[in-house]
């Protein structure tokens, strides 16, 4: 089965100056059963109906099965989605041998900022850029389909302040 290793981290300094290109994202879920997640997503000008599994190790490995669908498909899928359709900014930056996806959310989600790392192995050593803020990989409150439940914007103001 295909293994996603990903790491994330809150972003404390300006990486806009890096940015070497963005994507707009809509994405909403078909399930969100803890564990077994089934996404669709619009990113720019393309498609994807993704499933993922539950999360293990040290909280950044996970079983990820993504399929490019068309533009029109996931369009109608997102209109069946759950409540809650997750809107963001995915802006790309490559730091030393790795890319760094940039995420910038919208709406109910709007001021949270993420920076995500995907990796070929949990200990693979990686540059860390200096807008770089505290890593939030093994918190569930920064996952997707956590955010799309219990929105940024109703979070408690001073829990995240200390994570920058």
């Amino acid at each position: 089965m295909a293994q996603e290793i990903e790491r994330k981290f809150m972003v404390a300094g300006d990486f806009r100056p890096l940015i070497q290109k963005t994507i707009h994202i809509m994405q909403g879920y078909l399930s969100s059963i803890p564990g077994r997640t089934v996404r669709i997503r619009t990113a720019g000008d393309k498609g994807y109906i993704t499933i993922k599994g539950k999360t293990e190790g040290k909280g950044m490995r996970r079983f990820e099965w993504e399929k490019e669908i068309s533009l029109s498909d996931a369009e109608e899928l997102l209109q069946l989605c759950e409540p809650g359709i997750i809107e963001k900014k995915r802006h790309i930056i490559k730091a030393g041998k790795h890319i760094f996806e940039v995420d910038e959310f919208f709406r109910d989600n709007a001021g949270l900022i993420i920076a995500e790392i995907e990796l070929s192995h949990e200990d693979e050593a990686f540059e860390k850029p200096e807008w770089l803020g505290k890593e939030v990989t093994a918190d569930p409150r920064y996952y997707n389909s956590y955010l799309k439940k219990f929105p940024y914007s109703t979070w408690e103001k001073k829990d995240d302040a200390e994570l920058a």
